[in-house]
């Protein structure tokens, strides 16, 4: 199901539109009202070269995040084009407009800071204009997420496509991904394994085509948990983005969000609890970011939907590692492409997943895998697939991707990617070596009177939600040069900040509650001594409850990073990392996500 030719007829083929409009939709508010303002709403579109029967048409809004700042969504123009024309083809009225785009790599301090005021300005922009339905246009990582998030909210007709992943980089005969090769070459340039004249070639050679990063980075996984949730047409996640193939997936897409719109099929009657829950398993199967268990609780939170952090633990005890996809495994988004993509992924998970969530074909998930092959039947290639994909039966590995800790250290939780960890580190027992901020990070690391040894625990305060500010992604902290020269790659690392899905590591992430807000955090010191169970999922900090309770008393709260503008907003109303770090008064009402949901139900019976 990798080719839009092979995605249930029903979902995209024009023939099976109604051929009469249905009752008019959202967009007859604006142009069918027979007073002052349907007159002026006419008269100023039709400035724009439409007429009559354009404005009779279901009005299809094109939300695109396309700029000249962000590589990985700059290909979106094509695509927008191309939704266009499947737009037209299935009797719709295309109008794109723009949205806030960021990119991880450019914006500063960090993009996370604003995924929030990206999810509020798609929100308004869906609810504030005469749309029918809309098509999500994203590559880059906070836009997925923020896209989903704003069309939950707004809950108009939507499905979403992005840019896709960009093609392997290529150097001396060997794949290159974006950004876990930057990470480990620019790690051995710190050793001084690598030449600079070595880094400057890879630099021409990494990223040789438009997309988003083409391991499992944050950008692939929040693509492939779209699709996972039924907000995505089957097979589009991992198209690469050069491919031609993605322009067709984009033209049936148009299409489809035509029949979604005269359907009325909404984004909570899709991303239901137990599509969440599907989404969940197809994360822990594919070694996807650490960043989505901060998005998905956002999206989920949306809808009223608590997706508490047991639940993904839970999960990943009973959902193993099936896709050998970088940083956790050896191959990249093209070979996962070539192997059947997230279908064949949800293929290998069918018993399970819920079966019966209705997704964007206006198909249930079981009746779309009914048109998955098993691998079985792909003949002398299957062998190849299975290098990629491997069956539920003999998985890589026996648990999922990620797990959740809890402990003294993080009474609220805390996430590391234990199937990009080294194997010898996930039960450790280590000394503590303090950095208080990001600042001091950089300028303490690389001293070489820092008293550290290999053995022990590199520890980051004050880079959470607040204390960032914006959760920046800087958990996977550098290793001291003087332990690189030695031959050192990992040690375990904790902090309250987030890391980038393409990084690798034995790392401790999202501790809760931050440290700048007087979590545990804040109190480990210099010469403490942690334990790190992973199997067990404990992280404690070895000191008394007393002498914690005495530290946590004497804490001074860091002095705010924005006083005005929407960083004050932001401090002022950022939840903590297990409720996604969204805005508290942006949160959905469960009565409303119970009542889409009965709804869904009785448009699958």
């Amino acid at each position: 199901m990798t080719d839009p030719s092979s995605y249930p007829r029903s979902a995209t083929d024009p023939d099976d539109l109604p051929a009469e409009p249905p009752a008019p939709g959202r967009s007859a508010e604006w142009y069918r009202r027979d007073d002052v303002a349907g007159f002026i709403h006419r008269a100023f579109t039709k400035a724009m070269g439409y007429d009559d029967e354009d404005l009779r048409r279901p009005v299809i809004g094109i939300c695109t995040t396309w700029s000249e700042l962000n590589h990985c969504n700059h290909g979106l123009k094509a695509i927008a084009e191309a939704v266009k024309r499947g737009v037209l083809q299935a009797g719709g009225l295309p109008l794109e407009f723009p949205t806030i785009s960021i990119g991880e790599v450019f914006v500063s301090p960090t993009s996370m800071l604003l995924r929030n005021l990206a999810a509020m300005d798609t929100e308004e922009m869906i609810r504030a204009q005469p749309l029918d339905g809309v098509v999500l246009l994203t590559g880059c990582d906070k836009t997925t997420p923020a896209a989903l998030m704003g069309a939950a909210s707004a809950d108009v007709p939507a499905i979403l496509v992005t840019g896709g992943p960009m093609l392997n980089g290529r150097y001396e005969g060997q794949d290159l991904g974006a950004c876990t090769d930057c990470r480990r070459y620019w790690t051995e340039y710190r050793a001084g394994t690598v030449s600079f004249e070595t880094i400057c070639a890879l630099e021409d050679a990494l990223c040789r085509s438009a997309g988003h990063c083409m391991v499992m980075g944050t950008a692939s996984t929040m693509a492939s948990l779209a699709e996972a949730l039924g907000m995505m047409l089957p097979g589009g996640a991992v198209i690469p983005a050069p491919d031609s193939r993605r322009l067709r997936f984009a033209e049936a897409s148009g299409r489809q969000i035509v029949r979604l719109a005269r359907a009325g099929i909404r984004p909570s009657q899709i991303m239901t609890r137990a599509a969440f829950e599907n989404a969940i398993r197809v994360l822990h199967a594919i070694g996807g970011s650490t960043n989505a268990v901060v998005h998905l609780p956002a999206i989920a939170g949306r809808l009223g939907i608590e997706l508490p952090l047991d639940l993904f633990d839970e999960l990943s005890r009973t959902t193993p590692w099936l896709a050998n996809v970088r940083p956790s495994g050896q191959y990249q988004m093209e070979q996962l492409f070539e192997a059947g993509g997230i279908p064949q992924v949800m293929k290998e998970l069918e018993p399970l997943l819920h079966l019966d969530c209705l997704t964007a074909t206006g198909l249930t998930v079981g009746q779309n895998l009914s048109q998955v092959p098993p691998v079985s039947a792909r003949g002398p290639y299957a062998r190849r697939m299975r290098e990629v994909i491997a069956s539920l039966d003999e998985p890589f590995g026996q648990e999922g991707g990620l797990a959740i800790l809890r402990g003294n250290l993080c009474p609220d939780g805390a996430v590391i990617k234990q199937t990009a960890a080294s194997p010898q580190l996930l039960r450790h027992r280590g000394r503590a070596v303090v950095f208080s901020s990001p600042a001091e990070l950089r300028t303490r690391i690389d001293d070489p009177d820092l008293d550290v040894t290999p053995d022990d625990v590199l520890v980051l305060q004050n880079a959470g939600p607040i204390g960032g500010p914006g959760m920046p992604e800087i958990g996977n902290l550098p290793l001291p040069k003087k332990l690189l020269a030695q031959g050192i790659r990992d040690m375990v690392r904790i902090s309250d900040a987030r890391m980038s899905g393409t990084s690798y590591g034995t790392i401790v992430l999202h501790v809760a509650p931050e440290s700048a807000i007087g979590g545990p955090l804040a109190a480990v010191r210099d010469g403490d001594w942690i334990t790190l169970d992973v199997p067990n999922r404990r992280l404690t900090l070895e000191i008394s409850d007393a002498e914690l309770a005495r530290r946590l008393a004497a804490f001074m709260r860091p002095a705010p990073a924005y006083r005005r503008g929407y960083g004050r907003l932001f401090l002022d109303h950022v939840l903590q990392a297990p409720q996604g770090c969204d805005f508290d008064f942006l949160r959905g009402d469960p009565e409303e996500a119970a009542r889409a949901a009965r709804l869904s139900r009785d448009l699958r019976t």
